[in-house]
């Protein structure tokens, strides 16, 4: 599902001041939101995944190979954090998906669907649920410079930016006609977003995507397995549900594709996990 010739960048350098403590420190059923935002953006692009912070703001819990850059002044919104991640990764990859920290439901088909839609125009931008998403579009990387000239002649808002680019607004009905999406993300979850207390309470109670699990390994006989589908929001939780042993485990694979066995792994909905495990479920 990944898209090949895309970077990812996250900003995590909001205020958070209507949730009233910083997002990306949040749990997210045993992570946090921040590591399961920056290992979704892992799994929807092959290209660098750069997470931006606030001037001075630590931000460690991240899968291996994530990059952290700083807008360099506080303050200045989202086009700040545009820039700052834009300029990150424009020597390696000429489109880049950009999001924001709070969307734990971003799925990797969306991303492929809105990165499609880049061919001749500067920004891909969703029009979803009656409002533009800026925070979950595409871009051109070499805007980063062009958003830096604008900040320093008073831009702050992403809609300036709009007025001067190739603007394409997707539409639901756009993105739904993607039939991996439309199945994956009926509801295109995938821009939803936490502002409040409440928001993210009622998100993190909700039942978690469902996947199809099947684990073999020698305590098999004759090459049987074991098949289940389950709601599990990451691969720990996953191995958990049906009784296996991350640390006996030999091989794991996500859609066919090898992953580490880190049980922080996020899983999405569809997702098919294969487990080569040497140890006997409990």
């Amino acid at each position: 599902m990944r898209t090949h010739a895309a970077a990812g960048v996250i900003l995590a350098g909001g205020r958070s001041s209507r949730m009233g403590t910083p997002k990306f420190d949040l749990d997210w059923h045993g992570t946090s939101l921040l590591y399961r935002m920056a290992a979704l953006m892992k799994r929807s692009v092959f290209g660098q995944v750069v997470v931006v912070g606030a001037p001075g703001q630590n931000l460690t819990d991240l899968p291996e190979g994530v990059q952290v850059v700083h807008d360099p002044t506080e303050g200045l919104g989202p086009l700040q954090g545009l820039a700052a991640g834009l300029t990150a990764v424009a020597d390696s990859r000429t489109i880049a998906f950009v999001c924001s920290v709070d969307m734990p439901f971003l799925h990797p088909v969306f991303v492929r669907q809105v990165l499609a839609a880049m061919d001749e125009v500067d920004v891909a931008l969703p029009v979803v649920h009656g409002y533009r998403q800026p925070l979950a579009a595409g871009y051109r990387t070499e805007l980063g410079e062009r958003i830096t000239a604008m900040l320093a002649e008073g831009a702050r808002k992403p809609g300036e930016l709009f007025e001067k680019v190739r603007l394409r607004e997707l539409s639901a009905e756009d993105l739904l006609a993607d039939p991996d999406v439309a199945r994956l993300d009926p509801n295109l979850d995938s821009v939803r977003n936490l502002n409040t207390p409440e928001e993210y309470e009622q998100a993190l109670s909700e039942m978690p995507p469902e996947v199809a699990i099947s684990v073999h390994g020698t305590w098999m006989d004759q090459g049987q397995r074991r098949e289940a589908t389950l709601a599990a929001p990451n691969l720990g939780g996953a191995a958990m549900a049906i009784g296996l042993d991350l640390g006996a485990t030999l091989m794991v694979t996500v859609n066919a594709e090898r992953i580490g066995r880190e049980p922080e792994f996020p899983l999405v909905r569809g997702d098919a996990l294969s487990i080569l495990s040497a140890n006997v479920p409990r």
